[in-house]
């Protein structure tokens, strides 16, 4: 069945809107995980300094 201009271009529309928004979410996920790893990184780094405090401050007072 042949289908109208209106309803080929409705069908356009909702086509690119929908493709705006998953693009759209795309993004918004990549910024997330970015966010996440740099939160990541920042929590390793403090585990290892206090890992390290505690080896290496503690062995001070010992010897």
């Amino acid at each position: 069945m042949k289908s109208s201009k209106n309803e080929v271009g409705r069908w356009r529309m909702l086509r690119q809107s929908q493709r705006r928004r998953s693009r759209w979410l795309e993004g918004q996920s990549r910024r997330y995980r970015h966010i996440y790893r740099i939160r990541q990184i920042n929590h390793q780094q403090q585990q290892r300094l206090s890992l390290y405090a505690v080896i290496y401050g503690g062995l001070r007072h010992i010897t």
